[in-house]
């Protein structure tokens, strides 16, 4: 047997898709607007994990340049046909509106680090796709919405038969099950003569949770459990919150797991706030006398410490990444030498100023996701900005209305006021260092610091559960800059808006008249640590 511990993928991994193939378990998460498109995990034990690749070209013409915040990639779906590993997500264009506007693909690839298919569009009736595989047959399933004045947005569950080679569909879409309270996400397993209806019921709040249904034929009908097979609902003090979009996975010798996700709140004096996001937990589960999943140390409440049925698989030490690869991550396209170099200076990144931080388009910016409430991160900026148009510094990122940076840029002289480019004598004005935050009330610069113009400097940030404090190196020692910062508004529970993903710490830089403006960054570390 083996112990792990939840969360399993730690920090902004949600909406996780298990399954196995032979001796390997993979799961596949949303990545929303973030590339990598689709990260997959994988690991024998379930316990251990590494990063085994992504579903390269799931964005179609490889940008989702400007998708909004939390819109862009969803809910991915994995299985796998006995030959080959299929995945179908759903592309989100609109947020918060009554129509979706989105597009559901579907790809297959024969190793998950490989070479994707080219996705091909399918039915599109919402968002949180699945394939089911039998005899033969290929099968989508969806929710669907109703986006007239008065109709619902989680309409029920739908399923549509596909051609397995066209992706067409054969024959009419059905309406599998309907019910009072939302639910969605829906995936489909057989056992013992039953087909397994596994939802995600709630939303992905405080409310999400996973209620089963099911039925003798595919097509219906369907009953609903009467109780959730998982959920934290009813108990704000559950360690692992907001656990639900759950997936039923058998292992070789016969034994079931549940994969879903799950968040680990900070209590603050504003209250839950998840500045992680949502991440990755696996759960053990057995079945009743009456044929319905149950969690197997009994309730509905996820476990943090789960004995599965593996022998542990200890991972070698993940190799720093080769380039801009994994944990590297980049805001609506991927890393491109144009804006993000690594051949310039050996051993450094070199950014290429672009846009602001709130585009959706050209975001010169490289992020980690943060894995712990306790944690540290730093860099070494070497550059220099001849104008405030022109940046570059450290971020603390959630969205484009939920940021905290440091930021190497131009000043006027202290005596004067700020009042746009004034070009005067050459020489005016000062390098400085400018600490910025930003939430849906607008943007605050909390504090000016006046460093040496072109010579490199070190910057950081200290993260003690609710509190961000920025600091750079002066004369061998960490000076800190402005004051203590609420980390915690850079969380999914912040603001009115909806949000989905997950803290991230990195670099960015902007040029915002020429784009010619470059940074160089060295050492680059983020430290998280667990406790």
């Amino acid at each position: 047997m083996t112990v792990l511990h939840n969360p399993v993928l730690r920090g902004f991994a949600p909406d996780p898709s298990l399954i196995r193939v032979g001796d390997w378990y993979y799961v596949a998460t949303s990545s929303f607007e973030w590339f990598p498109t689709i990260p997959v995990h994988r690991s024998r034990d379930l316990a251990h994990w590494e990063y085994a690749g992504h579903v390269r070209g799931a964005a179609p013409g490889g940008s989702l340049a400007g998708v909004p915040d939390s819109g862009g990639v969803w809910a991915p779906s994995l299985s796998w046909d006995g030959e080959r590993f299929w995945v179908t997500y759903t592309v989100v264009r609109s947020v918060g509106t009554p129509y979706f506007d989105l597009d559901t693909y579907v790809s297959t690839a024969t190793d998950v680090s490989g070479e994707w298919s080219v996705p091909r569009r399918v039915a599109s009736h919402g968002f949180d796709p699945a394939l089911f595989h039998e005899d033969g047959r290929l099968w989508l399933l969806n929710l669907q919405n109703d986006h007239r004045p008065g109709g619902r947005r989680f309409a029920g569950i739908v399923v549509t038969e596909l051609d397995r080679d066209t992706l067409a569909p054969v024959g009419p879409t059905r309406l599998l099950l309907q019910h009072d309270r939302l639910i969605e996400g829906p995936k489909l397993v057989r056992r013992a003569g039953w087909y397994y209806l596994v939802l995600a019921e709630g939303g992905t709040g405080w409310e999400h949770g996973v209620r089963v249904a099911r039925g003798r034929k595919l097509t219906g009908p369907y009953e609903l459990d009467e109780r959730p097979l998982l959920t934290t609902r009813d108990d704000p003090d559950v360690p692992l919150q907001k656990a639900g979009h759950g997936e039923l996975v058998e292992t070789p010798d016969g034994q079931w797991l549940l994969s879903h996700l799950t968040a680990r709140p900070l209590h603050t004096p504003q209250g839950r706030r998840c500045p992680l996001g949502r991440e990755t937990a696996i759960q053990a589960v057995t079945w009743d006398a009456e044929g319905w999943p149950r969690l197997r140390q009994g309730g509905w409440h996820p476990a943090v410490e789960v004995d599965v049925p593996t022998r542990p698989h200890p991972l070698a030490p993940a190799a720093p990444p080769e380039g801009l690869s994994w944990p590297w991550s980049s805001l609506r396209e991927p890393p491109d030498p144009s804006w993000a170099d690594t051949t310039a200076r050996p051993g450094w990144i070199r950014l290429r100023g672009r846009h602001g931080p709130e585009s959706r388009w050209a975001s010169s910016m490289l992020a980690q996701r943060i894995t712990e409430h306790r944690a540290q991160a730093e860099v070494t900026v070497e550059a220099r900005p001849v104008t405030f148009t022109q940046a570059a510094g450290l971020v603390l990122w959630y969205n484009s209305e939920a940021y905290l940076s440091l930021d190497l840029t131009w000043a006027e002289p202290e005596s004067e006021p700020q009042c746009g480019q004034q070009w005067s004598a050459a020489g005016d004005g000062r390098t400085v260092l400018s600490l910025v935050e930003r939430d849906e009330g607008g943007t605050r610069q909390l504090a000016v610091v006046e460093v040496s113009a072109g010579a490199p400097v070190t910057l950081g940030v200290t993260i003690e559960g609710a509190a961000a404090r920025f600091w750079h190196v002066r004369d061998g020692a960490r000076t800190a800059i402005g004051p203590a910062l609420d980390f915690s508004r850079l969380s999914d529970d912040h603001g009115s808006r909806l949000r989905f993903t997950g803290a991230m710490a990195g670099i960015h830089a902007r040029d915002l008249v020429d784009a010619v403006f470059t940074a160089d960054f060295g050492g680059f570390r983020l430290a998280c640590t667990p406790g």
